[in-house]
């Protein structure tokens, strides 16, 4: 049986980017699965594997950075962009130091997100003990 495609994850509070960047990955061929707050995407389906995140920074709730740094400890190899609307160098410095795949600031060129997915997509995955897969 043939599995099926994992999801880009588009974790965005704004309702309007959230659907822009869905329909913009869509239209690329991406699947994409949206949520609204970092807590709503941790308590998803398990079973709903994603294939990497875009993540914003400033979310309701739980933040971005928050997020990605328990992502650090449950899902290492799960590639993380993060989006923002905030130019903070301090921010931006730390998401670089989780590891980001890209760090893009709103609004940002549709291609330059498209570039970044494809990155995340390439880049060696790895498992629960840090072993390239």
């Amino acid at each position: 049986m043939e599995s099926q495609p994992r999801a880009v994850a588009v974790i965005e509070d704004d309702a309007s980017m959230r659907k822009g960047v869905e329909r913009l990955l869509n239209a690329h061929g991406f699947p994409t699965e949206g949520y609204a707050s970092a807590e709503t995407f941790l308590h998803r389906d398990p079973e709903n594997a994603v294939a990497c995140i875009v993540l914003d920074i400033q979310l309701g709730g739980m933040s971005g950075l928050e997020l990605g740094c328990r992502l650090q400890t449950s899902d290492p190899g799960l590639p993380v962009i993060f989006i923002t609307a905030v130019d903070d160098d301090v921010v931006e410095l730390e998401a670089t130091r989780l590891g980001c795949i890209a760090y893009l600031h709103k609004p940002f060129p549709a291609d330059l997100l498209i570039d970044a997915i494809h990155a995340a997509l390439a880049a060696p995955s790895k498992d629960p003990d840090g072993k390239l897969g």
